[in-house]
């Protein structure tokens, strides 16, 4: 529960359309406006969301690459006007809501596997191809048989 008046002030400053729907374990590219004296310029840092934390304009996610076989890990506010983009890449399947354990990991073993996108089908589709009717029920197939036989006689 937080203080209404809290968020009413906070929701000034949130952004609502810019950031797409990631989630932990997702892979993805972050671009920071970095400014350089009087040069701006947009800085990419991809890598694995590892963690999310806060809510409203505390908001923050963490995000690890590896870079020279050394890890490195970068907290970005969700909400802040640095972030130009947040861009997913892959989906990756997780159980947990932190991922701390891919700390100790090297190699193809801080791969996570991907998130599957399950296209609905239709139920026309889905319906057998041959010309045999399909059984119906769970009755298994010995019994499926003995009331075959007990039919011929």
């Amino acid at each position: 529960m937080r203080n209404q008046l809290i968020q009413q002030v906070e929701q000034n400053y949130l952004k609502t359309k810019d950031i797409p729907q990631f989630r932990v374990g997702d892979t993805v590219d972050v671009a920071t406006r970095i400014v350089e004296g009087d040069k701006e310029r947009i800085q990419v840092f991809s890598g694995t969301v590892i963690m999310k934390k806060g809510a409203g304009i505390n908001e923050t996610f963490t995000v690890r690459r590896i870079v020279n076989n050394e890890g490195v890990e970068r907290i970005f506010p969700i909400h802040s006007p640095f972030i130009q983009k947040v861009t997913v890449r892959r989906s990756g399947e997780t159980r947990r809501a932190k991922l701390f354990y891919l700390r100790d990991r090297v190699g193809k073993a801080v791969r996570l596997t991907e998130e599957r996108k399950v296209k609905k089908a239709d139920p026309a589709a889905a319906a057998p191809a041959t010309g045999a009717p399909a059984r119906e029920g769970k009755a298994s197939g010995a019994k499926a048989d003995q009331e075959l036989a007990g039919a011929a006689t």
